[in-house]
C-alpha cells in the first residue's frame, strides 16, 4: 500500500509539515504502507502554469499521479483567511474530479490560534467530500499551544487508527477476502468487509422490539 502526505506549508522547517510527518508515522505503524510525502511549496509555479496552459509540469504530473494512485491520503494546510491556503485549494483544483472518488482522506490544518480549529469541518471536510473523498471521522488542528500540550498525541493517534483501518479494510478486499460474520450481543450479526462492520436493518429492527 502506498500513504501519500500533502503537505501546503510554507516555510522551512513548517508545522504544516511536522504535523503531516507525525500523522503519517502514526499511520505507517499501524499498516504495511510507503509514506511519500507532496511539498505543495515546490510545485507552485507549476501549479500556476496548469491553469494557464492546462497541462502539468513534470513534477506536478508526478505528484498529481502519487495522489492518485494512494491507498491512503493526508492532507495539511496552514489557516490562511480563516480557511485552507490558497495553493492547497490550488492543487486539488488542477486534480482529475475523480481521482480521489472512495479514497480514505484524513484532513489536519494548523494555525496561531486555537480559534481556527473549525477550518476543519466548515472548509476541508465540504471540499474532500465534495470530491467524493472518504473523509475519516476525527481530523486534527493543531495551534502554535498545542505543540507539546496534552491531547494532540491522543488526537493524532486516533485519526490515524481510523484512517489505517480504512486502508487496512480496502486492501483486504483487493484481496479476495470477502466479508467476515461476526457474533454481537443479543445474537445480532455484524458483517465486516472493507474496514465497515454492518448490522443487517432487520436485526435492527428486531432489537427494537420488546422481549
Amino acid at each position: 500500500m502506498k500513504l501519500v502526505v500533502v503537505s501546503a506549508g510554507l516555510s522551512v522547517p513548517s508545522s504544516t509539515r511536522l504535523l503531516g510527518d507525525r500523522l503519517a508515522g502514526a499511520t505507517a505503524e499501524r499498516t504495511s504502507a510507503d509514506v511519500q510525502v507532496v511539498e505543495l511549496r515546490d510545485l507552485a509555479v507549476e501549479i500556476a502554469h496548469n491553469f494557464t496552459n492546462g497541462f502539468p509540469g513534470p513534477a506536478l504530473g508526478a505528484a498529481l499521479e502519487a495522489v492518485a494512485s494512494a491507498d491512503g491520503l493526508i492532507v495539511v494546510t496552514p489557516v490562511f483567511s480563516a480557511s485552507y491556503s490558497g495553493l492547497f485549494k490550488s492543487f486539488f483544483d488542477v486534480l482529475d474530479p475523480d481521482a480521489l472518488a472512495g479514497k480514505p482522506v484524513l484532513v489536519a490544518a494548523t494555525g496561531g490560534s486555537a480559534r481556527h480549529s473549525l477550518v476543519l469541518e466548515h472548509a476541508l471536510r465540504p471540499l474532500f467530500a465534495y470530491l467524493r473523498a472518504v473523509v475519516v471521522p476525527t481530523g486534527v488542528y493543531a495551534a502554535s499551544e498545542d505543540w507539546g500540550a496534552e491531547g494532540l498525541v491522543e488526537r493524532i493517534g486516533r485519526a490515524a487508527g481510523e484512517l489505517a483501518g480504512l486502508m487496512n479494510g480496502l486492501a483486504a478486499g483487493r484481496s479476495g477476502a470477502g466479508p467476515v460474520s461476526l457474533p454481537t450481543q443479543g445474537g445480532a450479526e455484524l458483517v465486516r468487509g472493507g474496514g465497515f462492520e454492518v448490522v443487517p436493518f432487520e436485526q435492527q429492527l428486531a432489537a427494537l422490539r420488546p422481549q
